[in-house]
Formats: structure tokens, C-alpha cells, sequence
């Protein structure tokens, strides 16, 4: 890939067990920030194929300027292949970090069950359903992709298990709608992708934070029903006074 090898080593070894870090830790994903955990703490996205965009661009027009099965041209597709291998690579590595630093701190980590092949489909539909606000989607899909959910919840699925931790999943309905406080569920209570202001009681906090409370406060009523039955949508009912923030 992009004039370098990759090399594939397949290794037996004991697995030493060790008492796992008890924390647990409810986790919100979203385009802005990457991850936002419901202690507060975030982790800004690195958007490695947004940040070489204008390069890759530059490089694929000059491309097409020269004459196919040139010299040029070969020089210049190598370098289109090198660029894409160092996004996957900064993409990689970055995954890798903070999916590592997560399951290092915490034992339980629970986390929308999104479908993240189907959010990240093409949102043109078709001619006799053609899809809505499709620049928008677009737009959303490019950065799910480009942000690599789909690697970040598979890697720190198998590296929680390795500590003796768990990744669990829970409902993803109405964890953005829900005020931790009062427990009301409302669409209006998410005035922004930024803002959460409840309409009942006042309370007001960032919406992924928000989203990450909710999740955490779902994934441990999932837990104390023993992960039996469908997960339920969180609602006022349910969630109101199972826990404060």
C-alpha cells in the first residue's frame, strides 16, 4: 500500500488475568467531537481525510492533465496512493490511541447501538425515492467515514474484553431528547447540536454530554435487567429518578 508493505504476524500467548479498573463510563459520538464521555471529558475528531482533502484534490486534477501511462503520470499516482496510505495511517493510529486510553481507565463502557453501515450510506436514495437534504446527509456521511466509528467501536470492543472490561450497547432513542435532570423527553430540549436546554426544569448542558449521561444511565438499567429482553428507549417513566448528575 502506497509503495510500503504491510506484515501480518499471528502470535499464541497466555493471557495474565488482572482485576479490571471498576469505572464505567457512558459514551456519546457525534461529528464535532469525536467522542464526549459523561464525566465531561471529549476528544476532538481528527478528521484525517478532511485535513488532506485539498492535496489529494490538487494531485487527482493534475492527474488528469497528463497523459496516461506516462512517466508524469506514474510519479504522480504514486504519490495520490502514499497520501491515501498516510490518512489511513494518521486515521488508524489516532483510533488506536483513544480507543487504548478509554479501555485502560474504564472496565464498562456503554455505547449507542448505532448502525453505523447504514448511517454512512449514500443519502442520494434512488429516482423513485430519492433521498432528503442529501448535501446535509452527505456531509454527515463523509465525516462518520472519515472519523472511522465503525473501527473505533471494534477496537475497543476487543480491547476492553482483553482487560476484563465489557462494551456495552444500549438503544440509541431519545439520549439526546432526555433531560438528566428531570427526566423529561422532549425534541425540543435539543435547541442545537451544541445545546441542551429542558423546557421543564431549566437544566441546561452541552448536547453530548447530555447524550452520554443518558447513555450511561440506559446501559446500567440494561445491566441490572441482567442484558435480558430488547433495550428500551429511555423515557421519562423509566429514567426519571434512577439517577442524579
Amino acid at each position: 500500500r502506497g509503495e510500503k508493505w504491510d506484515v501480518s504476524i499471528q502470535t499464541e500467548y497466555e493471557v495474565v488475568s488482572s482485576a479490571p479498573n471498576p469505572s464505567e463510563i457512558g459514551i456519546d459520538m457525534g461529528v464535532k467531537r469525536f467522542v464526549t464521555m459523561s464525566n465531561g471529558d471529549f476528544v476532538e475528531p481528527l478528521n484525517a481525510f478532511k485535513q488532506e482533502q485539498e492535496k489529494l484534490a490538487k494531485l487527482q486534477r493534475k492527474l488528469a492533465r497528463q497523459k496516461k501511462g506516462s512517466r508524469n503520470s506514474r510519479k504522480t499516482k504514486r504519490k495520490i496512493a502514499r497520501l491515501h496510505r498516510y490518512i489511513a495511517d494518521s486515521r488508524r493510529d489516532f483510533l488506536h490511541k483513544t480507543s487504548t486510553k478509554i479501555a485502560k481507565n474504564h472496565s464498562i463502557v456503554y455505547v449507542e447501538d448505532l448502525k453505523v453501515l447504514n448511517m454512512s450510506a449514500s443519502a442520494s436514495g434512488t429516482k423513485e425515492s430519492p433521498g432528503k437534504n442529501v448535501k446535509q446527509k452527505s456531509g454527515l456521511n463523509r465525516s462518520i467515514l472519515d472519523q472511522g466509528w465503525y473501527g473505533f467501536f471494534r477496537m475497543l470492543s476487543y480491547k476492553l474484553e482483553r482487560r476484563g472490561g465489557r462494551l456495552i450497547k444500549v438503544d440509541p432513542r431519545n439520549t439526546s431528547r432526555t433531560c438528566p435532570r428531570c427526566g423529561l423527553v422532549s425534541v425540543e430540549n435539543r435547541k442545537s447540536q451544541a445545546t441542551f436546554a429542558c423546557i421543564g426544569c431549566g437544566f441546561r448542558s452541552n448536547a453530548d454530554e447530555v447524550g452520554a449521561i443518558n447513555v450511561l444511565r440506559a446501559g446500567r438499567a440494561r445491566l441490572a435487567r441482567g442484558m435480558s429482553g430488547a433495550v428500551r428507549p429511555l423515557s421519562a417513566g423509566t429514567q426519571r429518578d434512577r439517577l442524579q448528575h
